[in-house]
């Protein structure tokens, strides 16, 4: 059984006790401690050693440098100010991280989640197999799984793990056969219905030496909610807060006192600049969502939490159960930044010192673009590119100007409104279902469509590559009838219940379907009832509506249970497709302007 949590600050007291502090970033000098104990103590190991932890998340398959708004992250400048810097692409994260390496004896590097799934179609199109050979090149040591991971359901997640060729589609290359992540991937509070057993392993001992540093690895326990139910078929998702606590027991009665969290859940800074400093004016005072509660609860014997999904960057102190400094990262998405941790292991308690001075503040860096390339990713970007090359570079449509998407913070985004539009052509027709409206989900939208060329195809010509990458999950989509009352709770569960009450998720609609959202108000009053219309007809609550949706909303997904108990399910072609057919309208001539983004009325 592990020490009792007075034991347990009992023994960090007596170690900050023993350890007297300089200025300056974590230098230390002799205090109270045996001889040779100190750091420079002649032939004898220190008592303390630096360990640096590198951190990211939410990667997503984004081999290529993103494009648009999700290729940049926002630098809070010296004067108040913000900066959009380009930032990512896995050759200069490669990059990125092996100088970060230099110097650093004790160096591990771990990820929140979301490795794969919603990928580009340079991954996507081979199941994110080239995605895991570039992690396996970054020397990943250990990752948890995020909700993504289980788009393609639990088998092939775990053939993504161990290797093998896919089932269906076979090896890609030939006389090569996928041999999986060299990397653990931890899924602690994932377990199997049938055997109640943890599908994946749900912890990691990282040792070099005498250090050792436990990891558990969790994804959030809403993962049902927002995966199609396919993907989670016989699976059971635990509380993170029960399901950390439990295996931070279990790997202090193996020995093991210096732990991380890897947590697919995250949190939302009060700004959105990635070195903006979330503990002004207090510890943790600006940062707010799931993480909050997770970190607040969560046993003091984990020392550090990384953390994930919700795409943000922060580095914020959020003090344990017991008071002790602890912090809590996240490194935004698509490799555009990565965190740099310093642990400070003391080698006599086996345990992480947790002091601003012996450890320095985790500190998010850029993944700049004005640094060389690294060869090796170079090369296998172009060996998968050269595969995908027939596919990749055929032209759909074309665009006036840059479409925002998944860049765009606002409620109702232009490629919302367009992916929107496409899906209720698509299924307009009598015969394809009969639709009146459509609804799509924001967080299917991956990306925002780029007017410049990413290759030598032109300015404004949207490839197929580019589509994949705006919608990667060829999810089918379905017609079904919805009174008009179950439409009001749909649109009022997007703020509103267990899942979005706290972080609104916005439907996207198409042309004719209009409403007021007034923020001033809470929960599920934000949706003005009265304002809801469609061709400028208020909606009827006892008259029945054919609304066009992708499965995963179909099925209920990010906490949309109404749309569940729906009626007359007509099954229909994939969301790509429809999308696709939509571009292909275009032309030189007549391209796509991006739409004005005016469905939604908002109230702040």
């Amino acid at each position: 059984m592990s020490a009792t949590p007075q034991r347990h600050r009992r023994n960090r007291r007596l170690t900050f006790a023993a350890i007297a502090v300089t200025a300056g970033a974590g230098a230390m000098v002799a205090a109270a401690l045996p001889a040779g104990a100190a750091s420079g103590g002649g032939a004898a190991k220190s008592r303390t050693v630096d360990v640096q932890m590198l951190s990211f998340n939410d990667f997503h398959g984004t081999l290529e440098p993103p494009q648009g708004s999700s290729g940049t992250v926002s630098e809070r400048q010296a004067d108040g100010t913000t900066k959009a810097i380009p930032a990512g692409g896995v050759e200069y994260l490669a990059t990125s991280l092996r100088e970060a390496r230099k110097g650093h004896e004790y160096s591990v590097t771990a990820a929140a989640g979301d490795m794969i799934g919603g990928s580009p179609m340079l991954s996507g199109l081979f199941h994110d197999e080239p995605t895991v050979e570039a992690l396996n090149k970054l020397k990943l040591d250990v990752s948890s799984v995020g909700n993504h991971e289980f788009d393609e359901g639990k088998a092939e997640l775990r053939r993504m793990a161990y290797g093998g060729c896919h089932p269906v589609d076979g090896c890609f290359e030939s006389g090569k056969e996928y041999t999986g992540a060299e990397f653990k991937y931890l899924a602690a509070n994932v377990t199997d219905e049938k055997t109640k057993r943890p599908m994946m392993n749900p912890t990691f001992i990282w040792q070099k030496g005498d250090v050792k540093i436990g990891f558990i690895g969790v994804t959030l326990e809403g993962t049902p909610d927002v995966v199609t139910a396919e993907g989670v078929k016989g699976l059971k998702f635990g509380d993170e807060v029960e399901t950390i606590n439990k295996y931070a027991a279990e790997l202090n009665k193996q020995g093991v006192k210096s732990i991380v969290a890897l947590i697919h859940e995250g949190g939302l800074p009060a700004n959105g600049a990635y070195n903006y400093d979330c503990d002004v004016p207090g510890a943790g005072a600006g940062i707010s969502g799931a993480i909050v509660d997770i970190a607040k609860n969560v046993d003091p014997k984990v020392d550090a939490l990384v953390t994930g999904h919700t795409h943000q960057a922060y580095a914020c102190n959020i003090p344990d159960p017991a008071g002790n400094p602890r912090m809590v990262t996240s490194a935004a998405s698509y490799g555009r930044l990565f965190t740099d941790t310093t642990l400070t292991y003391d080698r006599q308690t086996k345990d992480i010192v947790r002091t601003a001075a012996l450890a320095p503040k985790p500190v998010n860096k850029l993944v700049s673009r004005n640094q060389p390339k690294a060869p090796d990713m170079t090369e296998l970007i172009s060996r998968w590119n050269t595969l995908a090359a027939p596919v990749a570079s055929a032209p759909q449509g074309y665009i006036s100007a840059d479409i925002a998407g998944r860049g765009s913070e606002a409620p109702e985004k232009p490629l919302g409104d367009l992916i929107a539009d496409a899906q209720l052509e698509a299924t307009a027709p009598a015969a394809k279902g009969g639709a009146q409206l459509s609804l799509m989900n924001p967080g299917g939208i991956r990306a925002d469509l780029a007017y410049k060329a990413a290759g030598n195809e032109g300015d404004g010509v949207v490839t197929y590559g580019e589509s994949y990458t705006v919608q990667p999950f060829n999810n089918l989509l379905n017609v079904v009838d919805l009174t008009g009352a179950q439409l009001i709770t749909a649109l009022q569960q997007q703020v509103s219940g267990p899942v979005n009450g706290a972080n609104p998720k916005i439907l996207q609609i198409s042309k004719g379907f209009t409403y007021t959202l007034d923020m001033t108000r809470t929960g599920a009053d934000r949706i003005v009832v009265d304002s809801v219309r469609l061709n400028g007809e208020a909606i009827d609550p006892a008259k029945t509506y054919r609304v066009a949706m992708n499965e995963f909303l179909a099925g209920g997904g990010d906490g949309f249970t109404v749309l569940k108990e729906h009626k007359n399910k007509l099954v229909g072609v994939p969301d790509l497709e429809a999308f696709n057919a939509y571009l292909a309208k275009s032309s030189p001539a007549a391209p796509i302007a991006p739409p004005a983004a005016d469905r939604i009325t908002v109230v702040k």
